[in-house]
């Protein structure tokens, strides 16, 4: 089995109207204002991933500005687990500083199927993580519904990219610290946080943390694997794809040519995410 934890779908309407959004969202114009970002619907994920023989995709939203377009497009997404269950599994967004909207758009979502939120990005949304007004609501409320936190990070060295942003291990770990029981994960390996891992109080602080590798050939070495499962443990590592980036069959290939042994290969796979999304059954 093969699921990919990291992949983003937008309804036609967005596909068909990217300038409109680009125009209208800061957040969405970061990622997607060129003209080579690619932008795909459900269908045509479900298609890759026939192609590329991934089972199940987690479909993930993105950080909007605004209360109101996390609900249109969070619509969408629940709409396509619907068509599609068994395959498809909904993160919805929400901004936070929205206050009691946001908490009931996280109630919404959860009572309609959705197992996470996320992808958040504080940088872009204009939250701070340590906000304590907000963050703890936010917080209780993903808990109470055993729902899935998916952040994005980035690396505060290396090259600059599209869509870097400004969470970086030093913004995430006080986060960590603070909400102790919440699932996060970290996309694009937490920004290098399971680095610091070699200081035994921050690796006792992932008790809930965990890591995916999207776009994980664009920003590392193919040593990363091993390397973080070395630090961390393979259980920690979710294979991530942020299709339509890149297709998942090269991250595929990427970890089944490390010499990982083959039960941690596919603890990365599938296994992993398996367990924290409660999937049973083959």
């Amino acid at each position: 089995m093969i699921i990919d934890f990291h992949t983003h779908v937008f309804s036609p309407q967005v596909k068909k109207n990217r300038q409109k959004y680009v125009d209208s969202d800061p957040s969405f114009a970061i990622l997607y204002s060129q003209k080579d970002a690619k932008i795909i619907t459900a269908d045509e994920l479900i298609a890759n991933m026939d192609r590329d023989g991934v089972d199940i995709s987690v479909i993930q939203n993105i950080g909007w500005m605004t209360h109101e377009m996390c609900v249109e497009t969070n619509d969408y997404i629940l709409e396509s687990i619907a068509r599609y269950p068994g395959r498809l599994i909904a993160f919805c967004a929400v901004q936070p500083q929205a206050y009691d909207a946001a908490l009931q758009e996280i109630e919404k979502c959860a009572n309609a199927g959705a197992q996470g939120i996320g992808e958040l990005r504080p940088d872009t949304q204009l939250f701070e993580l340590t906000d304590e007004d907000i963050m703890p609501p936010f917080v209780e409320t993903i808990v109470k519904h055993d729902l899935i936190l998916s952040l994005h990070s980035s690396e505060p060295v290396g090259h600059v990219y599209h869509g870097k942003g400004a969470i970086t291990p030093d913004i995430i770990y006080p986060f960590i610290e603070r909400f102790p029981d919440v699932n996060l994960v970290c996309a694009h390996w937490g920004g290098g946080l399971p680095f610091y891992a070699m200081m035994p109080e921050v690796k006792k602080a992932f008790t809930n943390v965990y890591f995916d590798t999207a776009a994980s050939p664009f920003l590392y070495t193919p040593d990363i694997y091993r390397r973080v499962a070395e630090l961390v443990g393979p259980e920690k590592i979710l294979l991530g794809s942020d299709f339509p980036l890149m297709p998942a069959s090269r991250v595929v290939n990427e970890i089944m040519a490390t010499d990982l042994p083959e039960e941690e290969k596919n603890l990365i796979l599938a296994d992993n995410a398996r367990r924290l999304l409660g999937i049973r059954g083959s």
